[in-house]
């Protein structure tokens, strides 16, 4: 690997072990074996590496947790699947938990580093596409735009929701069936008060 990878590599280890705040410049120097001036030259600031590699991160979580389309359970967009999904996402919560950590860290830094907001809100609609797809079944490509501004945008909130109930308080926080009855249980009283 050369330098760009390296910083990369160290800086997606410093996220998990000291998460976005505590991560400091020299930090990825030690872990990565690079040289300081590098992380400059190649990302341009320390904010910039750190949050390429926290989006490496989300993306290799995202490949190794939500299962294809062949592998869930259930047909795309049934209870079954989402069910299904829903515990290989729980399933991984110890490993997950740093990442997690990390995650909030980002979403707390907001409008203080202005070009991390930019790259969130950049990445956003890529991962809403993503959730989509992988409980609809339907192939990323193919996901209609209205349906990564609506559809995409409820499982990220589910997400998120999730997220912080099994941080704070993994002992009562929501399990995968219930979040699946509850799905149920709001469509029902959709339905039954239109």
């Amino acid at each position: 690997m050369g330098h760009k990878e390296d910083l990369l590599e160290g800086a997606k280890k410093c996220l998990m072990d000291k998460g976005f705040v505590r991560t400091t410049a020299r930090d990825i120097v030690n872990a990565s074996g690079a040289n300081l001036a590098s992380i400059g030259y190649h990302y341009g600031s320390k904010d910039a590496l750190l949050m390429q590699a926290f989006l490496a991160l989300m993306e290799e979580w995202g490949d190794s947790v939500m299962p294809s389309a062949g592998a869930a359970e259930g047909e795309g967009g049934s209870l079954e699947r989402f069910r299904s999904l829903w515990e290989s996402f729980l399933s991984t919560e110890e490993a997950a938990r740093p990442l997690w950590r990390a995650n909030l860290e980002v979403a707390m830094q907001d409008d203080r580093l202005p070009e991390l907001r930019a790259l969130l809100v950049s990445s956003q609609a890529e991962g809403r596409r993503g959730l989509v797809a992988t409980f609809t079944g339907v192939p990323e490509e193919d996901v209609p735009e209205e349906d990564v501004v609506t559809l995409g945008a409820f499982y990220q909130a589910l997400l998120g929701g999730v997220m912080i109930q099994r941080m704070f308080a993994p002992e009562a926080a929501v399990t995968a069936e219930q979040l699946t009855q509850g799905l149920r249980r709001a469509v029902e009283l959709a339905a039954e008060r239109g």
